[in-house]
């Protein structure tokens, strides 16, 4: 049994009411109730949250889903708050250090991470469309989303002791949008990640 805990970091903001992250939140969420080998809790943070609940989550979770928006390529300042104030209020349970000695403070480095044996799946969505990062000469320059500008989330999870399971990222969904088609293949990476039903 898998416990699960999904994060929708998406929040409504000017023009943005975050349906599209809520809809995948959502998805993910029936997937993981109707699959016999899962137990899930889901943190929507524009909702709300209790900073030592959410501490608790992070402990408890073998796996943890993220799913947001990417906004100037980045993650939703409301997200960003969230991880600042549960990841610095889970000192001793979340990580203990930045893993350096005294001994040799030059060297180990983000190896304090507490979390070790457990691992993350991250969704995004970005108006940009995937040629924006896989052609010469476009804007992203030939730099994948992950290790180009979400290079640094995959880092802070790898500093709490996480390992990447997979990415799927949602792209061109303003102006091109094929989301039953994405939900489709992200379904496909859950199944071989948890095990199809049945």
């Amino acid at each position: 049994m898998k416990k699960v805990l999904v994060i929708n970091g998406s929040q409504k903001f000017m023009h943005s009411k975050g349906s599209l992250n809520i809809h995948i939140t959502q998805f993910s969420e029936d997937y993981l109730k109707n699959h016999p080998d899962t137990e899930v809790k889901v943190t929507n943070i524009d909702l709300g949250y209790d900073i030592q609940e959410e501490v608790e989550k992070f402990v408890w979770a073998d796996v943890i889903i993220y799913h947001t928006p990417i906004w100037w390529f980045s993650i939703p300042f409301a997200f960003k708050k969230y991880l600042d104030e549960i990841l610095t209020n889970g000192e001793g349970k979340i990580y203990n250090s930045d893993g350096r000695h005294r001994v040799d403070p030059k060297l180990n480095y983000g190896t304090g991470g507490l979390l070790k044996g457990k691992e993350y799946i991250l969704t995004t969505s970005w108006n940009a469309p995937e040629e924006a990062f896989t052609l010469k000469n476009e804007f992203f320059e030939e730099q994948s989303v992950d290790a180009g500008p979400m290079f640094g989330f995959h880092k802070m999870n790898q500093f709490i002791g996480l390992s990447g399971a997979f990415s799927y990222h949602f792209y061109d969904v303003m102006k091109d949008p094929h989301i039953e088609e994405n939900l489709a293949e992200y379904k496909e990476l859950l199944d071989s990640y948890f095990g199809k039903e049945g």
